[in-house]
């Protein structure tokens, strides 16, 4: 693996020194731990590290109350900090604040090293602690665009796909193929990536809860299984036939047409149309003939639940191109 240094372990470093910097000059105590808050504050996405910030924030605040009543309550003992988790961290988990168990334990144990609780003490944590947050809050607002990187996954897998429609459009037309299958391999890896890239998209804006991207790459992973169930089909086919070319033509006019727009009601009623001829012409006459133009309808009505997957979808804008594209097909 090579040596990286990415934008979060930049914000990270800064916003590390920032938070001590000011808390230090600020006169606190213990002015180090903000930033250990700063580090465990910066997450990969806003909302996270918005959640993450509160979790941390509330735990820390009713860390202290905790700690006055069992420590000046009991004693400064170690075992009563054992006897004070016993009770401090179901109570966290129970307030849905699970992420601050560990940094409010760094708050018990600064009072624990105190030794003694005054208003003063708790000022100085709730400095610590404000800084520590607000700063990583502050620094987290910045998340760069990745409008680049899912645009060059859709065009990458939009190719894949092109290249699999047309490899089975030379089977079906000649029966024979050398092609190594690389492009589903490649194409699913490109999608899990894609989505997982898509939902950070999502989770780094606060006010908006839909990312049209990563419906997008959803309804590519749906076809991409309708593809994957269509692959076997296809090279059951042992035996050409007229069906066989009609629906290598349907497949090479589709794969023309693999793009972010919605044509998918123009190839839904051409299938139509090519099952309705399938209907009108003679039966066949061998059962190899049979089984050729059973696997050819299996095939022909998977593609049309691949067509009903994207006619549902709205899409992404388009080019220019892919507009004019769809301008003549609707003609």
């Amino acid at each position: 693996m090579k040596f990286r240094i990415g934008y979060r372990t930049i914000k990270t470093a800064v916003g590390t020194a920032i938070s001590i910097l000011l808390a230090q000059q600020l006169g606190l105590q213990n002015f180090a731990s903000a930033g250990i808050l700063t580090i465990l504050c910066i997450q990969v996405t806003k909302r996270r590290s918005l959640r993450t910030a509160w979790d941390r924030f509330l735990a820390c605040v009713l860390a202290m109350p905790f700690s006055a009543l069992f420590f000046e309550g009991i004693s400064y003992h170690p075992i009563v900090i054992g006897i004070m988790l016993f009770f401090f961290i179901p109570t966290i988990v129970m307030i849905k604040a699970p992420d601050g168990i560990v940094t409010s334990c760094v708050i018990i144990l600064h009072i624990y090293l105190a030794e003694k609780i005054t208003m003063a003490l708790f000022f100085n944590e709730l400095g610590v602690i404000t800084i520590g947050i607000g700063v990583a809050l502050l620094i987290n607002l910045y998340m760069p665009s990745v409008d680049k990187k899912l645009k060059d996954y859709q065009s990458e897998i939009e190719d894949n796909f092109k290249i699999i429609f047309c490899e089975m459009v030379r089977y079906l037309r000649t029966g024979a193929s050398d092609w190594d299958g690389k492009e589903i391999t490649v194409s699913a890896r490109l999608l899990e990536e894609a989505i997982t890239l898509a939902f950070q998209d999502v989770e780094n804006h606060i006010l908006r809860d839909e990312n049209i991207y990563f419906h997008y790459f959803n309804m590519r992973e749906k076809q991409f299984e309708i593809i994957e169930r269509v692959l076997p089909i296809v090279t059951s086919i042992t035996r050409t036939v007229k069906q066989g070319h009609m629906v290598a033509e349907f497949l090479e006019d589709l794969s023309d047409n693999v793009h972010p727009g919605n044509t998918a009601h123009i190839y839904l009623k051409k299938l139509r149309e090519m099952k309705k001829e399938f209907e009108e012409m003679d039966l066949p006459k061998t059962r190899e003939e049979f089984e050729t133009r059973a696997a050819l309808l299996q095939l022909v009505n998977e593609m049309n639940d691949y067509l009903i997957i994207k006619s549902s979808y709205k899409g992404v804008k388009t080019s220019s191109k892919v507009n004019e594209q769809k301008k003549i097909e609707a003609n």
